[in-house]
């Protein structure tokens, strides 16, 4: 589970929803706190246990290079909910709500697209379902197919345990024990117990069955013009280093690995990772101007 450091906004982030007509969708978004909006926006995706939170500590930075950025929490996540239908919380379903909330940002410009783990899945769903133009698309520790190793292992539990016991048995059983092992302050730790209780079991199940049994779509990425960045921590414990420098390599795009990090850049090393998208997009946009 990504863990926030801080939960404070950092002058130009606020909360705001999002209506789209697949729904509304809780997001929060960074303005810069000096200059305009002169760049093609950003939209943030987290991954399965993770929220619109989980980017707090880069959307300042981001913002400053003269975007407006957003983050959202996913159909059933958080403070979006979600029906209790498994079939909204696929893959596929998902996309195609990025794809909404994406066309509603952009209002007719580009946006760049970064998905974050699950998220990452999520994302590429919606760069290859071609109904929305992309200025980029970066997958932040995402691999190309089913998550491996103990997040595997993880993800398992979760889907055998969710249905007969529910998500206060996850949490206590689970997530606290290792959030106050790993010494999370107090207040993070009260804010993780409400996050995931107020997510939709129904969603949590399905996104776990989703990212351990996904397929490999990087061949059919690889057929979109979108400029790419796989960009991952040199500790990843979700896919390994190995995976995603190959599906890089299969993709044609860049790669960015973020020194010091495990499986949640933004949070771990966020300047470097926010230096790293800015660079990434600032290219991308020249290079389509040219």
């Amino acid at each position: 589970m990504s863990t926030p450091r801080f939960l404070n906004l950092p002058p130009g982030v606020a909360p705001q929803r999002i209506e789209t007509p697949l729904g509304a969708f809780a997001v929060l978004e960074a303005l810069p706190v000096s200059g305009v909006v002169e760049r093609w926006p950003a939209l943030l995706v987290p991954g399965l246990t993770g929220s619109k939170e989980d980017f707090i500590a880069v959307m300042q930075t981001l913002a400053q290079s003269g975007r407006r950025v957003l983050a959202i929490d996913l159909r059933g996540q958080y403070e979006t909910p979600g029906p209790d239908d498994p079939e909204a919380y696929t893959c596929g379903a998902l996309g195609a709500d990025v794809d909404a909330i994406a066309q509603v940002v952009g209002h007719g410009e580009p946006v760049h697209l970064v998905g974050h783990s699950f998220g990452g899945l999520v994302a590429r769903e919606a760069v290859i379902d071609g109904r929305t133009k992309f200025a980029s698309f970066t997958l932040m520790s995402s691999g190309p197919s089913a998550i491996t190793g103990q997040r595997a292992h993880n993800g398992r539990k979760i889907m055998k345990e969710l249905p007969e016991h529910g998500l206060e048995h996850i949490w206590h059983t689970r997530i606290e024990p290792e959030a106050l092992a790993n010494g999370v302050p107090d207040e993070i730790v009260a804010f993780l117990r409400k996050r995931l209780l107020a997510n939709s079991p129904t969603g949590l199940a399905r996104m776990a069955e989703e990212v351990l049994t996904m397929h490999d779509r990087t061949e059919e990425l690889r057929q979109i013009e979108v400029p790419t960045l796989v960009l991952f921590g040199e500790h990843d414990d979700g896919w390994p280093a190995d995976i995603q420098r190959h599906m890089a390599a299969r993709l044609g795009a860049e790669r960015m690995v973020v020194p010091g990090a495990v499986h949640s850049p933004s949070v771990e090393a966020p300047e470097t990772t926010a230096q790293a998208l800015v660079r990434f997009w600032n290219a991308a946009e020249s290079a389509s101007w040219t």
